[in-house]
């Protein structure tokens, strides 16, 4: 069995992130969203991973490589413009033959893994396995709906009028009849392949379509709050562990990791919370739900619930809170007279001051 793993796409969700970064590379609990998927599909004993690039894809093969660290061996399929689900599978018939397969969404986290799901499939004849779960906003979402049997009968991709609230879950599986079908239709409204269409095509054959009712954790990346639970929900399952240095006038509460030189002096980390490696914490606070990526400095703040990407300096600012602080980023505080904002921002960035 193979897998294949979209990792294009243009994030706008979580611009200006996602300006100079793959969405699918942001951190969570100090991880590439990605690695989670790709470690998933690894320990499901799926090693051969196909995965779809874009504009991004310089960025996620330096992270990913040939895969090897992550236990896989990966095969970067470029795909010129995100023209819709189905059409990724379309462009990569060469490296997928006639084999089952998993499709995974680089963005999406599925807490728990898939391998009982892929032991499943692979025992049962089914054309395709779905993952559903419920949700609030099924507008924002391909929908399902089922017969009396349990068993998929439509499906509509992201519909004004939602005829169910069972979302399908970034994670698919497919036998080679998925092949035809992705030849078999044409794009939708919005000029993509949709892989809902696909899927119909093959309920629409006779062919059995398998749903699974996700009962646990599951979250689209795409949005700063998403990021936000996401991050909360793995510094939740976290071990403490402490491979830095802490000096005597600090403070480690709760699960707290504190990785490979990173220094905490005079500070408090209250976890969950991660600090990442030769990060530098100064008269700080950093509270529950933080993750602190490596090579950071903060300095005289107090720190919660955010996600600070690498390479960045925090000093003299107070309090942050609910916040995705991207790489190599400088703020700091200032005394100086007149009292104003100073502010350098990129395009679809997004400040709360509070006045």
């Amino acid at each position: 069995m193979k897998a294949l793993v979209l990792s294009g796409g243009a994030g706008t969700r979580l611009r200006p992130i996602t300006h100079t970064s793959a969405k699918q590379l942001v951190p969570v609990a100090n991880k590439p969203v990605l690695f989670y998927g790709l470690e998933s599909i690894r320990d499901a004993g799926i090693t051969d991973v196909g995965i779809i690039v874009g504009e991004t894809a310089a960025e996620v093969e330096a992270a990913v490589g040939d895969g090897s660290a992550l236990g896989i061996k990966a095969t970067y399929i470029p795909q010129d413009a995100p023209k819709g689900l189905a059409h990724a599978v379309l462009i990569a018939k060469d490296f997928l033959g006639d084999e089952p397969f998993v499709m995974y969404l680089g963005d999406n986290f599925l807490l728990g893994g898939i391998t009982d799901l892929v032991s499943d499939f692979t025992a049962g004849d089914a054309a395709a396995q779905i993952l559903l779960t419920k949700v609030p906003n099924p507008k924002q979402f391909g929908i399902a709906v089922l017969d009396d049997k349990g068993n998929v009968k439509k499906l509509v991709e992201k519909p004004k009028d939602p005829p169910s609230d069972l979302a399908l879950v970034g994670v698919y599986m497919f036998r080679k009849e998925i092949h035809e079908a992705v030849r078999a239709i044409k794009p939708s409204a919005r000029g993509e392949l949709e892989i809902t269409d696909a899927i119909q095509w093959l309920v629409d054959k006779g062919l059995t379509v398998k749903p699974h009712l996700v009962t646990g954790y599951w979250k689209d990346t795409g949005r700063l709050e998403d990021m936000l639970e996401c991050n909360r929900a793995v510094l939740e399952t976290l071990e403490p562990s402490n491979e830095g240095t802490v000096d005597s006038e600090s403070k480690l509460i709760g699960r707290v990791v504190v990785e490979k030189g990173a220094q905490i002096i005079r500070s408090t980390v209250s976890g969950p919370a991660i600090i990442g490696r030769n990060t530098k914490l100064i008269d700080t606070y950093v509270g529950p739900f933080s993750a602190i990526y490596h090579d950071c400095l903060l300095e005289k703040n107090e720190i919660e619930n955010s996600i600070i990407l690498e390479n960045t300096k925090i000093t003299n600012v107070g309090r942050i809170e609910g916040s995705l602080v991207g790489k190599e980023v400088e703020i700091s505080g200032s005394h100086e007279q007149p009292k104003a904002h100073k502010l350098m921002l990129g395009d679809h960035s997004k400040v709360v001051i509070n006045t």
